[in-house]
């Protein structure tokens, strides 16, 4: 059995010598090359957290929140397409042996992408909000609804819907489904923004009137939204790690260049003022990487995951907004150039100050879970 070391190193080198070059062509709206995801399934990454026994790798979060952080030093839409494709093969593992045993040789191949569809164009931090509707009929289920903002939707072969069962309206009445998106009555749309998203292959889906067999329910009314509230701990834990990684990495991409790059008979680096700067993103990356840290390991069943992992998820992206424009500044226009990344994680972390919480929200959650007893909700 590989060894999470030689693991770590091996998707290091498929990060640098094979995502690297692609990722460039990314920014400029050009989608990956499917071979770049078998290339990730040969290496295990759809099944970091699935048992041997069921085809996986057999490692723990931890491990998977370094293997997103190695991938995302390169490009976080893919380490996002990646982990969310995982993700659903892991729910169905957990929650459904007979749909496992249908889907997972295509999603752990690479073959068959998946997606978790939560948000809604007028449902997002307000999970309770979610419109579509799953109404039981003798043969299964039928799904009504639009889902937006999605990871994996616009290719996605297999999604996780959340919906709301029956007549209820709240979160006791959330349900997760199974569904095929290449059944009848899907319709798929790309969602684009000023920042390309094709690597994270964002867009949606609408349902209408999607029949489901019976076995398409996963978590019934009553688990899915507790479901919901743990698995987003972690991934608000691996998505600090992640940015981590991305200005690690431009604080090393603009090390080199300071090195090299002279100014007025001197090297960039040798200018107090300029390297101060990025002394400072050294600093400051430290720390934010000291909190994400502690987040990750409490995932593992700390009471303190929910706190700590909103925690490190604000820091990291607010450290990321604050330093990384300085740095693509700090190599001029030469900053500009794709092949640096630097652009790259600038848009992308503006991307992840929203995935699975925004800043407000989460904040508000730190003060709740910190004084609860001073803040009672109102509502």
């Amino acid at each position: 059995m590989t060894s999470r070391t030689d693991h770590l190193a091996a998707v290091h080198r498929f990060a640098q010598t094979q995502l690297a070059p692609a990722a460039a062509g990314w920014d400029q709206g050009s989608a990956p090359d499917p071979a770049l995801l078998r290339a990730a399934a040969d290496l295990g990454l759809f099944g970091i957290e699935l048992p041997v026994a069921a085809g996986g790798l057999g490692f723990d979060f931890a491990h998977k929140a370094a293997v997103c952080a190695s991938l995302a030093a390169v490009d976080f839409g893919f380490a996002m397409s990646i982990v969310n494709t995982h993700n659903a093969a892991l729910r169905l593992h957990l929650s459904a042996p007979t749909l496992a045993a249908r889907y997972l040789p295509g999603l752990l191949s690479g073959q068959t992408a998946a997606c978790t569809a939560l948000t809604e164009p007028d449902a997002g931090t307000d999970v309770a909000a979610l419109q579509t509707r799953a109404t039981q009929t003798p043969e299964g289920w039928v799904l009504t609804g639009q889902k937006d903002w999605i990871i994996n939707a616009r290719h996605a072969g297999l999604s996780i819907v959340f919906a709301k069962c029956g007549t209820g309206d709240d979160g006791a009445a959330i349900g997760a489904f199974a569904v095929d998106l290449t059944a009848p009555g899907v319709t798929r749309h790309a969602t684009e923004a000023g920042f390309p998203q094709t690597s994270m292959g964002t867009g949606g889906f609408t349902l209408d009137a999607v029949a489901c067999p019976p076995e398409a329910l996963i978590l019934p009314p009553g688990t899915a939204f507790q479901s919901i509230l743990s698995e987003i701990n972690g991934a608000r834990a691996y998505v600090a790690a992640m940015c981590c990684a991305m200005l690690g990495a431009a604080v090393d991409t603009v090390a080199a260049y300071g090195q090299a790059r002279t100014s007025f008979g001197v090297p960039l680096m040798g200018h107090q003022a300029w390297r101060l700067a990025l002394a400072q993103a050294q600093t400051d990356l430290a720390a934010t990487q000291a909190l994400t840290d502690r987040a990750v390991a409490a995932i593992a069943g700390d009471p303190a995951a929910q706190l700590l992992a909103a925690q490190a998820k604000v820091h990291a992206v607010q450290t990321c907004q604050r330093h990384l424009p300085a740095l693509l500044h700090a190599m001029g226009a030469e900053g500009l150039r794709p092949a640096h990344g630097l652009t790259r994680h600038l848009a992308a972390v503006q991307s992840a100050a929203l995935t699975d919480g925004a800043i407000t929200p989460l904040l508000e959650r730190v003060a709740r879970l910190s004084w609860p007893a001073k803040h009672p909700r109102k509502d």
